[in-house]
């Protein structure tokens, strides 16, 4: 029973994670993620959620990204594949 509550957590844990992330995007990206962040970004509400995935991913790893670049990396480190793939799969609901 105990193994349930621990994986149940965890799932918890992600859903939050993701969750405050959406929030720090939103107050860039804006609340539909209809805006280019700092007037530079892409507008990610435009992206596939496969090109999200790799920008996201890209971030974290420093391989990816311009003018954004540093920014973005600060905002992506601590977060996990499944993380990013949860944050995608809200933007393109």
């Amino acid at each position: 029973m105990s193994k349930i509550w621990t994986v149940l957590a965890g799932i918890s844990l992600i859903g939050t994670v993701a969750s405050a992330n959406m929030a720090l995007c939103k107050g860039c990206h804006g609340q539909n993620f209809e805006k280019k962040a700092m007037g530079k970004s892409k507008v990610v509400r435009n992206m596939s959620k496969a090109d999200i995935i790799k920008a996201l991913k890209g971030y974290k790893a420093g391989t990816y990204g311009e003018i954004m670049k540093e920014v973005m990396e600060k905002q992506v480190k601590k977060l996990s594949n499944k993380d990013i793939e949860s944050i995608a799969s809200k933007i393109k609901k």
